[in-house]
């Protein structure tokens, strides 16, 4: 099969079209053809060499998204059967013709959505998510800051607070993100300059704060974060390392988590799959959440689809399709 291969740690040129293996299902397992795959952080970061797939995961064909069609099913992987149209999340090898995965983690994908429509939503909504109701325990008419919030997570996240009776405020760098996460429902942008310094009416006003920076932001959010407050630290596209005033920690009794998907067992990704499916998915036919997709490469152009990326051009999802 063809799949898009990192040669080496490097820049976005390391990435090259190759034919590669086939995976074959083992039983219990699915093989998927892949029609899309999404482009996440973590991508561009496996391909700098920054962060390795786990074990068992290829490690030179990124992915961690895909929408696609079952073509195998192995022994006991039912309810799915051959043919099926899926989306899901896998720990890595998504920019490929095929992929095999656990039957528990695909999601059936709905009505007449295209399959680049389908891509941007596993890995961004599955984590906003398991973020917002399991690590944080989200509860109807909480106030939410998100940072970076017109990345693919943090409109996922912006969707489901909103869903929720939230109100949100949402930071960017860019003024014209801020416009356009306003129209699906954010309350309060709020442009970043620098570093993130909470503004006076936001000092104390988040029950919720949604991190996808990290780093530097760390003071900030003490500082915004309300009493009794949440913060879930989901991205580190700032840096990995912070000071932390412990004192503010304690004065406010600040519970702060962090919190990923790739590395999780089978199990616990099943579960954070049935919850979505359960709690979210038909929101989606209703109208209360949308895939928001930028753009989408030919997925022999991953080198160009990952410069825009880190570029922070996009606003949403950037999907690479075999079609």
């Amino acid at each position: 099969m063809q799949a898009i291969r990192i040669r080496e740690s490097g820049g976005p040129d390391v990435l090259e079209l190759a034919e590669v293996e086939r995976p074959a299902p083992a039983p219990g397992e699915l093989l998927v053809r892949v029609k899309a795959a999404g482009v996440n952080r973590a991508d561009i970061l496996q391909r700098l060499g920054r962060y390795p797939a786990p074990p068992g995961v290829p490690a030179d064909i990124p992915g961690l998204e895909y929408a696609g069609v079952v073509q195998e099913v192995g022994r006991g992987a039912a309810p799915w059967r051959s043919g099926d149209r899926v989306m899901g999340i896998v720990a890595g090898g998504a920019y490929a013709e095929f992929v095999t995965t656990d039957p528990r983690h695909p999601m059936r994908i709905p009505g007449a959505w295209t399959f680049e429509q389908a891509a941007a939503v596993p890995e961004a909504f599955l984590t906003a998510h398991d973020a917002l109701h399991r690590a944080v325990g989200l509860r109807a008419g909480e106030r939410i800051l998100i940072h970076a919030v017109g990345s693919s997570v943090g409109l996922a996240l912006l969707q489901l607070a909103k869903a929720a009776g939230c109100s949100v405020a949402g930071t960017s760098r860019t003024s014209d993100k801020l416009t356009r996460a306003e129209a699906l429902g954010l309350d309060r942008p709020v442009l970043v300059r620098d570093v993130f310094d909470p503004e006076v009416d936001l000092q104390s006003w988040a029950d919720v704060i949604c991190d996808l920076v990290g780093g530097p932001y760390l003071a900030g959010n003490l500082a915004a974060v309300a009493p009794r407050g949440r913060i879930v630290v989901i991205g580190l596209t700032g840096g990995r390392s912070a000071d932390i005033d412990l004192g503010s920690l304690l004065r406010k009794r600040v519970v702060l988590v962090g919190t990923t998907l790739r590395g999780r067992s089978a199990d616990e990704k099943a579960t954070v799959v049935r919850s979505f499916v359960d709690g979210a998915l038909s929101q989606f036919e209703d109208g209360a959440l949308r895939a928001v997709l930028d753009r989408v490469f030919p997925m022999a152009d991953a080198s160009e689809a990952h410069r825009y990326v880190e570029a922070n051009r996009n606003f949403g999802s950037v999907v690479l399709s075999w079609a």
